[in-house]
């Protein structure tokens, strides 16, 4: 097990304990000082967010990790498309090779101008699976939104992890809570998983809660104690196991077959575990999140590869046929979200 995985299971233990952690508390004073006085600035009109000729929604959350933000930014930015706005994602783009000073545009909504290794998974993803939706990596999101705004048109833009980016103004901040991890040990980085403390709650204008998981009684008790707890509108967004597809071919995959799990995303537990409902999972393999994929990586791998759809983008540059992404669905009332 190495350092990295042994600090995400702190993350996520009730009442940790031991050197490591004590010595990731230790750090996470100074962590918690640099976000505190950050949002102090921001909060006492110090520092001014900047704008940009368009309506912006933010889709964030509290901690690291696998949230949920990928199929619910793509939810909202099909509602926009539908309703014949222009659309554009703007991401960091973790993972990619491309300069992140500099805008890329990884699609412009018709031409796709990248690949996975270059754009980042989730740009790329989006990008693929968005017609109509531009799509834009840079560290800057300001500089990013301004020339979605000026040069392509866009009249909507979805921030895509970026509640701690506050040099961006948004119009609606979105914050998702995974119903299962919750906020882990509620400690702030590197001691747990929060990215940053309670005062970041007066910020948030919708919370949503996400449920990975084929029944959603716990999701729903959660919802209701956080919207009586924060006073915040709360709604819940189901994902759910849809089918297993090839990457190459497109062509279904029967259940009940011996398989070996694959996946780099933050938290993939619930995606193992959707799989073990309907497969017998001889093995599962976990890289560190947005891990670039070579050949070496799967060339011992025996028989079928069933992965997600995120690594998938990865993983189809290396042309092996047995490999499958589980597709999920997702299920979120837009209309009550009232993102306008």
């Amino acid at each position: 097990m190495n350092l990295k995985t042994e600090i995400t299971k702190l993350h996520y233990t009730k009442k940790p304990k031991g050197i490591l952690f004590k010595l990731l508390k230790f750090f996470s004073l100074f962590y918690g000082f640099g976000s505190g006085l950050k949002n102090f600035l921001y909060d006492k009109n110090l520092f001014h967010p900047r704008r940009v000729e368009a309506y912006v929604i933010s889709i964030g959350n509290f901690t690291t990790g696998g949230v949920g933000k990928t199929p619910i930014t793509a939810e909202i930015a099909k509602y926009f498309i539908e309703r014949n706005e222009r659309v554009a994602i703007i991401s960091r783009g973790y993972g990619g090779k491309l300069n992140k000073k500099q805008v890329n545009v990884i699609s412009d909504g018709i031409n796709l101008f990248y690949k996975a290794d270059m754009a980042g998974d989730e740009p790329y993803w989006f990008a693929v699976n968005l017609n109509m939706c531009a799509v834009l990596t840079c560290a800057d999101r300001y500089k990013a939104a301004k020339y979605a705004v000026e040069k392509l048109g866009v009249t909507k833009i979805i921030l895509d992890d970026a509640f701690q980016h506050r040099k961006m103004y948004r119009d609606l901040d979105i914050v998702l809570v995974d119903s299962e991890k919750f906020f882990g040990n509620e400690n702030l980085l590197p001691a747990g998983p929060l990215r940053e403390g309670p005062e970041g709650f007066k910020r948030i204008d919708k919370l949503v809660i996400v449920s990975k998981n084929t029944e959603h009684k716990r999701a729903e008790k959660l919802a209701e104690i956080l919207e009586k707890k924060r006073h915040i509108k709360t709604l819940i967004a189901k994902i759910e196991p849809d089918y297993v597809y090839n990457i190459i071919s497109g062509e279904h995959l029967q259940t009940g077959l011996e398989i070996t799990a694959l996946s780099a995303i933050g938290q993939p537990e619930q995606f193992y575990k959707f799989l073990e409902k309907d497969y017998i999972l001889k093995d599962k393999l976990t890289f560190d999140d947005h891990h670039q994929y070579t050949k070496q990586d799967i060339e011992n791998i025996e028989g079928i590869i069933i992965t997600t759809e995120k690594d998938a983008v990865k993983l189809a540059l290396l042309n092996r046929p047995d490999i499958y992404a589980l597709k999920l669905r997702t299920v979120l009332d837009i209309e009550q979200l009232k993102i306008y």
